[in-house]
């Protein structure tokens, strides 16, 4: 018996030493790898220690909007559940959720948020994802150079055109490596931005109620701008192959008067290896002749997987991570501008970004791309089709009756 006793105590302490105090909730969640998953894990860190029995990894990975679709897409077509919270391009969660790959917020109020947010973040009168930051497309100039021949930020792309016109008959040979202007054309989600912006500032739209709302003779002038700017000497020749981090760094190395990019640039072109530190200006997009200037909606948001096995808990981390407190955190410390209006007046922000203050008109007016289910469609269309009337595939003509020809088949 006394045997029996100690063998049964002796298994009894085995099973309990085992056994953890409590049950460790384990959350992974997927940041992009060029939005500084660094300072977003000190955040992470934060949260663990408000919520003893949560630990959260990060999992990163892809360069582009378009790669961190693709493994994504992948991840979810598969029902993975190893994924919790997902960082999602603006562009997305219309697209995750008529999917069934996200899950709703059903009680979630998104009106503190910017309004562009609220809206793109809203499918069916419910939230589907929660804002993690915003950003939109910029005009950065290089002020040197435009306070040294008197030229005021241009409000037109004609004015723009004269400017790195002027500026290069100025500078003459010292000129010989700087291009006018440097945007995206190599058939990537940018392009499509590239196509909209004059597209928008011509009063046109391209959806509406999730129908096409189609201006061919506006498209023709949007791709014809852009392609004047190649044959006008502007932009650079091979322009069809610049990707939005060519843009980056031909800027930050002091090779581009002008320069359409996101809110992550200007980090890069206030650091130490750039040549344009403290000779950088930032304004809001020109205007096709006079129309309204228009910016391209830019941002990441937060969904929580249909497949994670953490529902409850997935949800309240993407709310924290969406807070003013983590907005404001990220804006400090990341450069990343808040999804909260009042925030771009905080002294805290300013301090550490001066240039929010100038931030706040654009991202407030921006306009966001096509929220549809069918969106990857309707981006491949617009992408290639602006890349082949730069690349002189196509006439700006043949491009615009392509992309309306496509995308009745799409949204019918």
């Amino acid at each position: 018996m006394r045997k029996r006793f100690l063998i049964r105590a002796a298994l009894g302490a085995c099973v309990l030493a085992a056994t953890p105090a409590f049950a460790e909730t384990q959350l992974k969640i997927f940041v992009s790898s060029q939005h500084q998953p660094d300072v977003w894990r000190k955040e992470l860190d934060a949260y663990e220690a408000k919520n003893p029995g949560v630990k959260v990894t990060i999992e990163t990975g892809g360069n582009t909007s378009e790669t961190q679709a693709q493994y994504l897409n992948t991840v979810m077509s598969a029902k993975d559940p190893n994924l919790d919270v997902l960082m999602l391009d603006v562009i997305r969660p219309a697209q995750y959720a008529a999917a069934g790959w996200t899950t709703h917020f059903p009680e979630k109020d998104l009106s503190v948020y910017l309004p562009a947010y609220a809206e793109a973040n809203t499918i069916g009168g419910e939230a589907v994802a929660l804002p993690a930051f915003a950003d939109a497309m910029f005009l950065y100039y290089r002020k040197d150079l435009l306070d040294k021949y008197g030229i005021a930020p241009p409000k037109t792309w004609d004015e723009l055109k004269a400017a790195a016109q002027k500026v290069a008959a100025g500078e003459g040979s010292a000129a010989a490596d700087l291009q006018g202007l440097s945007f995206q054309g190599k058939a990537i989600e940018g392009a499509v931005c590239t196509f909209l912006l004059p597209y928008w500032s011509q009063g046109k739209q391209l959806v509406k109620d999730g129908k096409l709302d189609f201006d061919k003779e506006a498209a023709v002038r949007s791709l014809a701008l852009w392609k004047s700017f190649v044959d006008d000497g502007v932009a650079k020749k091979n322009i069809s192959e610049v990707a939005t981090d060519d843009t980056r760094k031909e800027f930050q190395a002091g090779k581009v008067l002008f320069a359409i990019n996101w809110s992550y640039a200007w980090k890069h072109f206030q650091g130490p290896e750039s040549a344009v530190a403290g000779k950088v200006g930032v304004a809001r997009l020109p205007a096709l002749g006079s129309g309204e200037q228009s910016s391209c909606l830019g941002g990441w948001e937060f969904g929580v997987s249909a497949y994670s096995q953490h529902q409850d808990e997935a949800k309240k981390l993407a709310e924290y991570l969406s807070g003013q407190e983590v907005s404001k955190y990220m804006a400090v410390n990341g450069a990343l501008l808040p999804t909260y209006a009042s925030l771009y007046g905080d002294p805290d922000v300013l301090k550490s970004a001066p240039w929010f203050a100038e931030a706040l008109p654009v991202v407030e007016t921006a306009r966001a791309r096509p929220v549809t289910p069918r969106y990857n469609e309707v981006s491949e269309v617009i992408r290639t089709t602006v890349n082949a009337v730069l690349s002189g595939v196509s006439t700006p003509e043949e491009g615009a009756a392509q992309i309306e020809s496509r995308l009745r088949r799409i949204l019918r």
